[in-house]
């Protein structure tokens, strides 16, 4: 048996229906049918734990434009290359930011149960970094990187758009020496806040609707005290700042997954801090995912057009 597409996902409200939908989000189906007009390095590794590679694949279109994406891999905070039962690089997931002229980063990180969300948050800070160290090698100015991806994929990267910092000066590594900031983001239907998740107090630190996910959120999801604290250093909108840099959110107004209030609880969040406000894209009546959504041009369009406005006339 085949693993589903997004079009194959039929969403209801089945508690076990979660987890298969965040785990299939960017599992799309589907060779590329056309003679590749880019160059594919593959397997770049861009760090190291407990023995294991952090790799990337980086797609380098032809006549490029010299900016940089970063597409994050990830869905129900599971990641791989080419593994068949986990979220894996497709090329058409890519291929309109491509078109575009965008170098794409496609970001593998440390992947449930054996990582958590806190562990794999720092993944991509060493990520970033690297490709920020390797720009010049890749043909993208170091200082003009934007960051994308869906579900799970869309709340870490709104955690690295929210906290991404400064390198150690005096890091032996030159990679981590680097900064970790991104300059724009552009995400699918997003987790922002764990601890009030549909409404005002809802706990889903790894319980309620995410109890199928609790493994990714590890022993500190164990106690609601623990949860408590826990939430807020995982969900990005308590780390907003005035220095928030250009997000755009698109989220479906009938998400029975992720709730649609996420996506606003985001923007009130970055309301409050005086930052520059989100812009939401609404989808009406629309849930977690429609179609390939990554191969739609109404909805990467949307994307590549952010990301030209605010990639390309960026100051350092």
């Amino acid at each position: 048996m085949h693993p589903p597409t997004n079009a194959e996902i039929l969403i209801t409200k089945r508690p076990f229906l979660p987890l298969l939908i965040l785990i299939s989000l960017v599992a799309l189906a589907g060779p590329a049918q056309s003679e590749p007009s880019f160059k594919r390095t593959e397997d770049v590794i861009y760090g190291r734990k407990f023995g294991t590679s952090l790799t990337m694949d980086v797609f380098q279109p032809a006549g490029g434009n010299g900016y940089g994406v970063i597409f994050l891999v990830s869905g129900g905070w599971l990641s791989s290359r080419d593994t068949p039962n986990m979220v894996t690089i497709h090329v058409d997931s890519i291929k309109l930011f491509l078109d575009a002229g965008y170098t794409v980063f496609a970001v593998v990180h440390g992947s449930q149960p054996k990582f958590t969300i806190p562990e794999i948050v720092q993944d991509l800070h060493r990520a970033v970094r690297f490709i920020r160290h390797n720009a010049a090698l890749y043909g993208v100015k170091p200082d003009h990187l934007g960051i994308t991806g869906s579900s799970s994929g869309g709340h870490l990267a709104l955690m690295i758009a929210t906290q991404g910092a400064k390198g150690n000066a005096d890091a032996p590594d030159a990679v981590e020496r680097e900064s970790s900031a991104v300059q724009a983001a552009a995400v699918f239907f997003p987790p922002t806040d764990f601890l009030n998740w549909g409404a005002p107090g809802v706990d889903a630190v790894g319980v309620d609707t995410m109890a199928p996910l609790k493994v990714a959120f590890g022993a500190r999801a164990d106690t609601a005290a623990g949860r408590q604290i826990y939430g807020r250093e995982i969900s990005p909108a308590y780390f907003v700042t005035s220095n928030l840099p250009p997000v755009i959110i698109i989220h479906g107004d009938a998400d029975p997954t992720v709730p649609f209030q996420q996506s606003e609880l985001f923007i009130q969040r970055a309301r409050e801090a005086g930052a520059r406000l989100p812009e939401l894209v609404v989808r009406a009546g629309k849930g977690h995912g429609w179609g390939r959504f990554w191969e739609s041009k109404e909805d990467i369009q949307v994307f590549t057009d952010w990301f030209d406005r605010n990639l390309r006339n960026v100051r350092k």
